[in-house]
């Protein structure tokens, strides 16, 4: 019997290869994304606390610079400001001064004016240049001696007048300038500052810690090198006073001789000196706020500068113009009320106590207190008086 062939359809082989496709995509991609990666740049690492620490301080003392930009700017702008107003002031009086001639002048034009004709004072009232007037028509020899003052009275001061008038706007430039300068100075200090509070605030609690702790032994440092002066300037005291005792005891023994008085310098500095500080240590717990000069608050050389003013000193309002005053003095040979410096800018200044401290106003949230000089970088000092 023959065989029968088979009618059902041959099963078709199914591909697979749409899902070969995705997987295929799949790996592409992320091939691709590892590759991204890889060529990505690495994230910055976080500071530490000891960089965060030296970019505060360094971002205050910037703000410290930037303050006595601040200061020399507004004592400009105050100084020019007076000398605008003296102008003014002088510039209103000789305006009246050039009415009152100009009224003189105007009684001779109404005279010669009810005389029946428009005179030659009239016509020079009503010149454009008087003077040129005069030169042309030579009228001046037709003038009685009395009406040639007065002219020449008016002239006068009305080119005095003209004069003032150019000063003053040539002062009212310099106003401007020093009003551009002062707000510069301004946002500089306020960024300076801004920054300083923004790195601050980014810190863990566990940072702040570190950072305080950073701080105590900077501090602690700076009190051991001022008690290591303190000792030394005990110690050349007592010898001073036993050199002293052994002269006395010289002199005893010796004829009797006229005895020549010590100078008197070292007293009155010391006295003064004493008035300085005295006004300082009132001022301890006052706010540190740059620009000010006082009652209520300070900035470093505000400070210093009204100390001294107690005593009768008027020191200039910044540190860049206070370090050039009195006697420039070294670190050892300091006496209380010299003036400490302090970094490669003289941003800072402090009134010097003795044992190795000073009292000063220190930065923006702090307030005046005794610290040790050695807590910054001293650039110099100087004996103010």
């Amino acid at each position: 019997m023959p065989v029968l062939a088979s009618h059902r359809k041959p099963r078709s082989t199914r591909t697979h290869s749409p899902a070969v496709g995705v997987t295929t995509a799949a790996i592409a991609s992320v091939t691709l994304l590892s590759t991204q990666s890889a060529g990505a740049a690495p994230a910055p690492p976080k500071p530490t606390v000891e960089e965060i620490q030296k970019k505060v301080d360094d971002l205050y003392r910037q703000a410290g610079t930037a303050t006595q930009e601040y200061n020399r700017a507004k004592e400009s702008t105050d100084r020019q400001r007076r000398k605008v107003d003296g102008i003014l002031d002088d510039i209103a009086r000789r305006t009246e001064a050039i009415n009152e001639s100009r009224r003189a002048l105007g009684s001779y034009a109404a005279a010669q004016y009810r005389a029946g004709a428009v005179g030659p004072t009239a016509a020079l009232i009503f010149a454009d240049s008087p003077q040129s007037y005069f030169d042309q028509t030579h009228l001046m020899d037709r003038l009685s001696e009395r009406q040639r003052g007065a002219v020449a009275d008016y002239e006068g001061k009305r080119a005095a007048a003209a004069k003032q008038r150019a000063e003053a706007t040539k002062s009212l430039q310099s106003l401007t300038e020093s009003q551009a300068a002062l707000r510069t100075s301004k946002q500089t200090v306020q960024g300076k500052l801004a920054q300083a509070r923004t790195l601050l605030a980014r810190l863990t609690a566990e940072e702040k810690a570190r950072l305080a702790e950073l701080e105590r032994k900077r501090e602690a440092e700076a009190r051991r090198k001022a008690q290591e002066r303190a000792e030394a300037e005990a110690a050349r005291a007592k010898a001073e006073a036993e050199r002293r005792r052994q002269e006395e005891a010289s002199r005893e023994q010796r004829p009797e001789s006229p005895v020549t008085p010590p100078p008197t310098g070292g007293s009155t500095y010391a006295a003064k000196a004493a008035k300085a500080l005295e006004f300082a240590r009132d001022q301890i717990g006052k706010p540190y706020v740059w620009g000010a000069t006082g009652p209520s608050s300070y900035d470093c050389s505000g400070l210093t500068q009204a100390a001294w003013k107690s005593a009768g000193v008027d020191l200039p309002r910044t540190t860049w113009d206070q370090v050039k005053v009195g006697t420039r003095v070294a670190t050892d040979d300091l006496l209380p009320g010299d003036l400490v410096f302090f970094y490669d800018d003289i941003s800072h200044v402090g009134l010097y106590i003795g044992d190795g401290k000073m009292i000063h106003a220190p930065k923006p949230g702090a307030n005046v207190r005794e610290e040790s000089i050695y807590y910054m970088p001293i650039y110099g000092s100087v004996r103010p008086a």
